[in-house]
C-alpha cells in the first residue's frame, strides 16, 4: 500500500513537471514573436510571413521618417545631387562631423505614432547619399561613428517599437548611392545615379559592369546586419525604383530577397511599385499610380504581378520634399488634408505611409507634431476603420 502510495505520488510529480515544461516551452514560443503580432501568434508559429502580411493589410496607417545628414542643409533628402553645383563627395562627406541627432527622441516619435492613429513605423535606415542610422562595419559614414552622434539610432527606435507594439520597416536606398565607389554612373543608365560634376571624383571607381558587383557585396553585407541586429523588423522598403528598372541587368533581385527572407522568415518585401513581382506589397508615391512609362518593358510586367496584391502610398507633410526642406516651413499638409488623404486610401483599401522630414537635431516640426495629434484626436470620435 504504501508502495502504491508512493508511485501515486511520483506520477503526480512527474505529470506536474511535464505540464510545466509544456506552458514554460509554449510561453518560450510565444516570447519569439513580435509583441506588434501578438494578434497573430497562432499562425506566426506555422506561417510568419502571413502573419506579418495579415497585420499589415490591416495596419492601414504608418509614420514615414526621412532622416539623416542631408537634413544637417535643410534642403530635402536629394541636396547632394540638386544642389547648384552638385556638392562634391569629400565636401558632403564631412556633414558627418556635425551631426549630433541630439534631439531625436525614440520614445516621443513612438507615442505621436500611436496618438495618431498609426500601427508602424519606417525610417531611412540608409538613403541615397549611403549615410547609414545604424551600426556597421561597412562603412564609417553612419551615425554611430560620427563623432558628435554615435548613437544607433535605428536600435533606439526598434527597441521602443517593440516595447509598445508598433511594427518597423527599414527603408534601405538599394537603387541609388551618391557614394559608394563602385555604384553605376550617370552614363551607365540613370541621370539620377550619381551627381552631374563638372569635375570628376576620386571617390568613384567603378570602370566596368562587373565592379557593381562590389556594391551588391556592400549591400548585402549591411542587410545582414540589420536584420541580424533588428531581428523583430516587420520588413524592408527598398527604394529608388528607377535606379532598378535602368539596369536591371546589375541586380541580383531574387538573391538579394532570398537573402532578407532566410534571415527574417516574416520580413515583408517592398520595393515601390515592384522589380520582379516576388514583393508581398507595392508602395507607389502620392498619388499611387503604379505604372512608369511604356520605355521601362520591367516596369509593366511587374505591374501586372503585384497589381492585386495590398498596396501602402506614402506621402509627406511637407509640400513634396521628404527630407527636412526649411523654405516651406508653415507651408506643411494640415490635419484635415492628411484625414482626406486617408478617407481616399481607405475607399481602395490601400495602407498610408505619412512622412515627416525631422530637423536637422532630429526634432519633428511643430506643426507636424500638431498636425498628428489632431489627427489621431479626430480618429479616435470618428474612426475610419
Amino acid at each position: 500500500m504504501k508502495t502504491s502510495f508512493v508511485k501515486l505520488l511520483f506520477l503526480g510529480f512527474t505529470i506536474i513537471l511535464i505540464v510545466n515544461c509544456q506552458s514554460k516551452q509554449g510561453e518560450k514560443e510565444d516570447d519569439n514573436v513580435p509583441k506588434y503580432l501578438s494578434e497573430y501568434s497562432e499562425l506566426y508559429k506555422t506561417n510568419p510571413r502571413q502573419a506579418n502580411l495579415e497585420w499589415f493589410k490591416k495596419a492601414r496607417f504608418g509614420l514615414f521618417m526621412h532622416y539623416g545628414v542631408s537634413s544637417i542643409l535643410e534642403q530635402g533628402e536629394w541636396v547632394q545631387l540638386r544642389h547648384d553645383p552638385p556638392i562634391p563627395v569629400a565636401d558632403y562627406d564631412t556633414l558627418r562631423n556635425v551631426f549630433t541627432a541630439k534631439n531625436f527622441d525614440a520614445d516621443f516619435i513612438t507615442d505621436l505614432a500611436i496618438e495618431a492613429g498609426m500601427k508602424y513605423i519606417n525610417i531611412t535606415s540608409r538613403h541615397h547619399d549611403s549615410f547609414s542610422l545604424f551600426k556597421t562595419t561597412q562603412s564609417n559614414f553612419n551615425s554611430v561613428d560620427a563623432p558628435n552622434c554615435r548613437r544607433d539610432l535605428v536600435a533606439e527606435l526598434a527597441e521602443a517599437c517593440d516595447e509598445k507594439g508598433l511594427g518597423l520597416f527599414l527603408y534601405y536606398s538599394y537603387g541609388a548611392d551618391w557614394k559608394h565607389p563602385y555604384f553605376y554612373p550617370r552614363e551607365a543608365g540613370w541621370a539620377a545615379a550619381r551627381p552631374d560634376y563638372d569635375q570628376p571624383q576620386p571617390e568613384y571607381k567603378f570602370d566596368k559592369d562587373e565592379d557593381f558587383e562590389r556594391y551588391i557585396d556592400f549591400v548585402h553585407a549591411q542587410l545582414k546586419e540589420l536584420l541580424t541586429q533588428y531581428p523583430n523588423v516587420a520588413g524592408i522598403w527598398f527604394d529608388p525604383i528607377m535606379g532598378y528598372y535602368s539596369r536591371p541587368d546589375l541586380f541580383p533581385i531574387e538573391e538579394t530577397y532570398a537573402l532578407v527572407r532566410s534571415m527574417n522568415p516574416h520580413a515583408l518585401i517592398s520595393f515601390k511599385q515592384g522589380a520582379n513581382g516576388d514583393e508581398d506589397f507595392s508602395a507607389p508615391e502620392r498619388s499611387g499610380a503604379a505604372k512608369v512609362g511604356q520605355q521601362h518593358e520591367v516596369a509593366n510586367k511587374v505591374y501586372e504581378l503585384n497589381k492585386d496584391k495590398p498596396k501602402e502610398i506614402c506621402n509627406t507633410l511637407q509640400p513634396h520634399a521628404w527630407g527636412y526642406s526649411k523654405a516651406v516651413d508653415g507651408q506643411h499638409k494640415k490635419a484635415d488634408e492628411v484625414l482626406d488623404i486617408l478617407y481616399q486610401m481607405d475607399s481602395i483599401g490601400a495602407n498610408l505611409l505619412m512622412n515627416v522630414g525631422p530637423l536637422p537635431d532630429g526634432a519633428f516640426p511643430e506643426e507636424d507634431i500638431s498636425t498628428l495629434r489632431e489627427v489621431g484626436r479626430r480618429l479616435k470620435e470618428n474612426p475610419i476603420w
